[in-house]
């Protein structure tokens, strides 16, 4: 298995990770200069290419990206950012919103499950099996459309605390199990303070090409901040672990965030050392006859 970074954004799992301590600007003594910034993008996105490049020749691994974040964050931006210099065909994105009721037909798992990425891919959950422990958690009437056996009548925080750390286990067990079979898994918390959201979305009222951003709905989960950032002070520290880490990436200033995320992409692919496939010696003859036959052929 691929170890977790050691950076200072990432959620080490031994230790009390607290949201209100976790910064959502980049460092004070960073020199943030926007040419600067936008010069590694271009040069980490190069990277990313080339290392997906041979991911997929050796189709062995698989590399499988996690973004969760408030509304607004910049989830949606940040992976095209990040990964415009990727071969599409070496790479899904998939996002996750209301279930389905084929997907509440099935246990929550099985629909993330049946988009991971294939061997020598890399998938992106914008989104993902995180949301049933988040938007759930804030909401937990919507545990009563899941028809579930054991749901208690009273879902109450308190009384559904072993809940809650029953599907952080059921979390676990299943990246563990992936991680085991080829799956790398890196997850990104995109950390947006609720200042930087309120601006955004009022850009996204007051300038009309981002009016199809904007939800009402937005406002009301607004409202239920304190009770988010419990949500996620609670998954990431029950879910980061070495074999599938959180990096809790600040989000206040999007180019910083994007760098971030950029790097620990192209770091992770390095320490995975993807390597393109080594060809058979028998199969190197059958090269050079292929290849005299070729400079043997006449010029049409």
């Amino acid at each position: 298995m691929i170890k977790a970074l050691n950076t200072s954004y990432l959620i080490d799992p031994k230790s009390n990770f607290k949201v209100a301590d976790s910064e959502t600007v980049p460092p004070a003594d960073t020199d943030l200069i926007k040419s600067q910034l936008k010069k590694e993008l271009k040069k980490l996105r190069k990277e990313i290419g080339e290392l997906q490049h041979r991911l997929f020749a050796e189709d062995k691994n698989s590399l499988l990206l996690v973004f969760q974040a408030m509304d607004a964050a910049g989830k949606d931006s940040t992976i095209r950012a990040v990964l415009s210099g990727v071969n599409p065909a070496g790479c899904h994105v998939s996002s996750f919103k209301k279930p389905s009721t084929e997907e509440l037909d099935h246990d929550y798992l099985w629909r993330s499950a049946i988009r991971l990425p294939e061997r020598g891919r890399i998938g992106v959950f914008n989104r993902s099996y995180y949301e049933e422990t988040l938007v759930v958690r804030v909401h937990p009437n919507y545990l009563q459309y899941q028809r579930l056996a054991d749901l208690p009548d009273d879902l109450s925080e308190q009384s559904l605390k072993s809940f809650w750390d029953e599907r952080f286990e059921s979390i676990n067990d299943h990246e563990k199990h992936l991680a085991r079979n080829g799956t790398v898994i890196i997850k990104f918390w995109l950390n947006v303070s609720k200042d930087e959201q309120k601006k955004r979305f009022l850009s996204r009222l007051n300038e009309p090409e981002k009016h199809w951003k904007f939800d009402s709905g937005d406002l009301k989960e607004r409202a239920l901040w304190g009770d988010y950032m419990h949500a996620y002070e609670q998954v990431l520290n029950a879910t980061s672990k070495p074999h599938a880490p959180w990096y809790a990436i600040p989000a206040d200033d999007k180019l910083f965030m994007r760098v971030e995320v950029a790097r620990t992409i192209v770091a992770t692919l390095k320490a995975m050392s993807p390597q393109f496939p080594d060809v058979d010696k028998s199969e190197l003859v059958q090269f050079d006859e292929m290849r005299g036959l070729l400079n043997s052929e006449r010029s049409s």
